[in-house]
């Protein structure tokens, strides 16, 4: 049915406003991110962040800044009012955080707002209420100089836009995410954070190497690099985290472009590059990275959020990263040194830090007029083509009914017809892999994800089944959470209670472990749970279902680990275990857990016809 045309006209700004602001305030976090913003903007040496309802029914965000004065007050409020920029030519030269002039305009359509404000000049304040319509009249107030902002029920007037924001962990996440980029970003400057009342941190003024070690812990803080570099286009300064610092996911990745954080997928594989051949596989560095460059060689005005930016020269950018980065590593004997020998060769000297890279050998060619690394040899090959790799694409898309078209499937049959009519040799290897005689030749098992397999379908059975198995602890264990952790166990107590965490909450941070699942190996009980909350955390930006969620964060933490040395008969259990799955060949992640290498594939390599 076609509808009638209607005529076109102008919106009016009550609903302008509420659309504009939907680009800019995303969610509590976006409140947070721009007020504070404005605070480091306005000079600031004291932001102290309060919230409560995980920033859904009251915010505020309080400096010792430079104020604004009562005559600009009001004007702040109106749509792309600013005092950073006046022409044109300012926005190739922008130093400032904000610019646009849409925050404030943008907070006040969607939320009960009030501001507090002095300048220094001023001996009284002014305070300001606006409801999501028309500002109210100025009126003085006393107060220290600098501003505070007071935003009330978020959303209250766009319920739709309301229902989208999802539960108070992930929201608190979020806003955790923001303030602590804040103050990685601004070491200088002291930064409170209270939830509910309660202090999640309260950081002095520091150095950045101090605020890493304040926000991560000092354990991280030991195994920090500094990294200080100058070019003709830019200059690299801040800190990597040594390979055995590495996270399993890329969320604490600090990428700072002239004191704005952004996220670039170019730099940060950059990075990884040069990391590559150090780290296991599936993990990714740590590094809070700073780049000041001229401001008219980038562009920061592409997004709504300012969290993205561009390069006149992506490509050098790349280039540049890499290089400061691998030299940073070899500068902390992580990567192999280098002498040359003739134009724009170099031949390795020697390989530090052998324990861990003694697979890999680097062959670097290296220019001799500016040091920089222009081509990389690994000497380290690739597997086999003969391997038979379950690789997840092949049968995540298909379901199990594409199983017996798996390249070098071996069913369950086959291990148990082998393990009874020959001998039934098996081997761990280096403590990481299984290595087991089959009829047609080797099965190769990689040890975590195998039993990781077992735990995460024995998990999802115990959330249908209801029918928990916990283990009682002789003395109960106590355990010291952070807010997000006590909000984070209040949502998901039911599900915890079912793998079998017998546990209560003692008091605002305090959980009290009574029970442990009983698949917990004897020497992993300390500390399970906050591991398994960690991961379960780092899954959420995701979008997992919340069972699946929590029954790979306990499979992957809980499961045995590479190095952890095994009998014979444990190993035989552990196969058996894992052909009862209903899906043996991958790890809830993705990664294969087995490999086959038959005997014709084994007699072409050595020449046999």
């Amino acid at each position: 049915m076609r509808t009638t045309k209607q005529s076109i006209h102008i919106l009016p700004e009550e609903i302008a406003s509420k659309i504009a602001a939907g680009e800019v305030i995303q969610r509590p976090a976006s409140v947070v991110k721009e007020c504070v913003e404005n605070s480091v903007d306005a000079d600031a040496k004291h932001i102290v962040i309060r919230i409560k309802d995980s920033g859904k029914t009251y915010m505020q965000i309080a400096d010792d800044g430079s104020g604004i004065s009562s005559t600009d007050i009001t004007v702040a409020f109106e749509r792309h009012a600013t005092s950073k920029i006046r022409t044109y030519d300012d926005l190739e030269q922008i130093r400032t955080l904000g610019f646009r002039g849409e925050a404030l305009a943008s907070i006040a359509a969607v939320a009960q707002v009030e501001i507090r404000s002095r300048i220094i000049e001023s001996e009284v304040g002014t305070v300001l209420k606006i409801e999501g319509g028309p500002k109210q009249s100025p009126e003085p107030t006393g107060m220290e100089h600098g501003t505070t902002i007071t935003v009330k029920n978020l959303f209250y007037n766009t319920p739709a836009r309301r229902n989208f924001l999802k539960t108070n962990a992930t929201e608190f996440k979020h806003i955790l995410e923001t303030v602590q980029r804040a103050a990685l970003a601004n070491p200088e400057i002291a930064f409170t954070l209270t939830s509910d009342d309660s202090t999640v941190f309260s950081l002095g003024k520091s150095d950045l190497h101090t605020r890493i070690q304040e926000l991560f812990g000092e354990e991280l803080g030991e195994g920090l690099m500094e990294c200080n570099e100058e070019t003709d286009y830019l200059t690299v300064y801040g800190f990597l985290a040594k390979p055995e610092y590495s996270r399993r996911t890329r969320n604490e990745q600090f990428l700072f472009l002239n004191r704005r954080y952004i996220i670039n997928r170019s730099i940060n594989h950059a990075v990884y590059r040069a990391y590559e051949h150090l780290l296991i596989k599936g993990s990714y560095p740590f590094y809070v990275l700073f780049i000041d460059v001229d401001p008219s060689r980038i562009d920061v005005n592409i997004h709504p959020s300012k969290l993205e930016a561009k390069f006149d020269d992506e490509r050098s950018v790349y280039g540049i990263i890499t290089t400061i980065v691998r030299k940073t590593l070899a500068r902390h004997d992580m990567m192999p040194s280098f002498t040359m020998i003739g134009q724009g060769e170099a031949v390795e000297q020697g390989l530090m830090n052998r324990e861990r890279s003694s697979s890999t050998l680097h062959m670097l060619r290296v220019n001799p007029n500016t040091g920089e690394i222009i081509e990389e040899e690994n000497a380290e090959r690739e597997s086999s083509p003969n391997l038979h790799l379950f690789r997840p694409d092949h049968y995540k898309s298909k379901g199990k009914e594409i199983e017996s078209d798996i390249p070098g499937k071996i069913p369950e049959e086959s291990y148990r017809q082998d393990r009874s009519t020959e001998s039934g040799l098996i081997y761990q290897l280096h403590k990481k892999y299984i290595l087991a005689q089959i009829r047609s030749g080797l099965m190769i098992i990689d040890q975590h994800v195998a039993h990781e397999r077992i735990l995460y379908e024995r998990a999802l059975k115990r959330f249908t089944s209801q029918n928990p198995s916990s283990q009682q602890l002789l003395f109960p264990e106590t355990l010291e959470l952070g807010h997000a952790d006590v909000e984070l166990v209040k949502e998901i107590q039911p599900l915890l209670q079912l793998l079998g965490f017998d546990l209560k909450i003692f008091s605002k941070n305090t959980i009290v472990i009574e029970g442990i699942p009983a698949d917990v190996r004897p020497g992993y009980e300390h500390n399970i749970l906050q591991k398994v909350l960690d991961e379960y955390r780092s899954n959420l930006d995701r979008q997992i279902d919340v069972r699946d969620n929590l029954a790979k964060s306990f499979a992957c933490k809980t499961a045995i680990k590479s190095g952890d040395p095994l009998t014979d008969e444990e190993m035989r259990d552990l196969i058996d275990q894992l052909f009862a799955t209903d899906m043996p060949y991958v790890c809830p992640h993705g990664r294969p857990v087995v490999i086959k290498l038959t005997v014709d594939e084994l007699d072409k390599k050595f020449g046999r016809t």
